[in-house]
């Protein structure tokens, strides 16, 4: 069973704090709740919320001063609805907030059946996006099932982007040409055993889980994607893997591969068509142009001083990003930017 949605309360004043989390509780809710925005960044350090419902004037670190550190440091929870619970009425107060990047703005004295509509659906929404499982990532893995069993190989060779495939038990079917090269580097990905892993420890332990997490979706039929960055520890040159469960209908009992592990090429070596990204994922150009500094290697402050904007602007655009692509993590986003193009280009 789905746990019930997790809703952040930021809030300075104690009563109606524990007022609204009470309404929250008694409609279905799980809470979380804190006094200012600085007790709310110590909670979002072990929690990652569905939804933040914040005050606008707080001691410590404010409503704006809290959406500014989550917009650019917290680009995971770029798609996590946040809405404004504020006295301040004034329309330029509301436009500001929604600059900002605030979902929606609740004006107090709060209306409870408000409130909890307003919650209701903000959450339809993401959950809307996060059921679509992205629609890129469907056609990669439709990609793969529509290969025939005797030309599979050769036509995973053809492909720029590293696959591995593997079995039931994690074990490497089949590693296409450019995942071989990849190997036989020991720069990034290593294949002991005939399991694959990442050369640098965190990178190895992150790609372990997934693949565990992707056999575990593959035989419930699920699809959950999970990116990996990869990192040479010498020069901090980055790579990156992308975790997909295939559908069972792939291959024959006895060779069906469960698992594809879609391995990008370093950094450096990174080559972003933005006409076929902005195609691919329906992207305007100054998200075109965020995706490819990321896919780059960027990170989001580099980003913005790479474009000349604020990183409150990076935010925004990789919130969009997010919802057009169907992830929820910059890591699965990068993954996913790298593969889309790359696999479409080879064809």
């Amino acid at each position: 069973m789905t746990a019930p949605a997790l809703v952040l309360v930021v809030e300075d004043e104690a009563a109606l704090r524990a007022d609204i989390v009470e309404e929250l509780q008694e409609a279905g809710y799980r809470t979380l709740a804190a006094a200012d925005g600085a007790a709310a960044l110590a909670l979002l350090a072990d929690a990652a919320p569905d939804l933040v419902l914040c005050d606008i004037t707080m001691p410590e670190l404010d409503g704006y001063g809290l959406l500014s550190a989550l917009r650019a440091d917290r680009p995971e929870l770029a798609a996590t609805p946040f809405v404004f619970l504020s006295a301040l009425s004034e329309p330029r107060d509301m436009v500001e907030g929604k600059l900002m990047g605030a979902d929606d703005y609740l004006v107090k004295p709060v209306d409870y059946d408000l409130m909890l509509a307003t919650v209701a659906a903000r959450l339809r929404q993401v959950a809307r996006i996060r059921e679509s499982d992205g629609g890129e990532i469907a056609r990669l893995r439709q990609t793969l099932s529509a290969l025939s069993q005797d030309g599979a190989e050769r036509a995973l060779d053809l492909i720029a982007l590293g696959v591995v495939l593997l079995d039931g038990g994690g074990r490497v079917l089949h590693a296409n040409c450019a995942a071989r090269s990849m190997i036989e580097t020991g720069e990034f990905v290593t294949l002991q055993k005939g399991a694959v892993g990442a050369t640098d420890t965190p990178g190895d332990r992150a790609l372990r889980d997934a693949i565990t997490e992707a056999l575990a979706a593959a035989r419930a039929g699920l699809g959950k994607l999970t990116g990996v960055m990869l990192e040479r520890a010498e020069d901090a040159l980055t790579a990156s893997a992308l975790v997909c469960p295939l559908p069972k209908t792939f291959g024959t009992p006895e060779t069906q591969p469960h698992v594809a592990v879609f391995l990008s090429p370093p950094a450096r070596q990174r080559r972003i068509s933005a006409p076929l990204l902005a195609d691919l994922f329906g992207l305007t150009p100054t998200e075109t142009r965020v995706a490819a500094a990321l896919a780059s290697g960027a990170r989001p402050a580099d980003a913005a001083v790479e474009l000349g904007v604020s990183q409150t602007t990076i935010a925004f655009h990789m919130r969009n990003l997010f919802q057009k692509t169907g992830t929820n993590r910059q890591t699965d986003l990068v993954a996913l930017i790298l593969a889309g193009p790359m696999m479409i280009e080879a064809v």
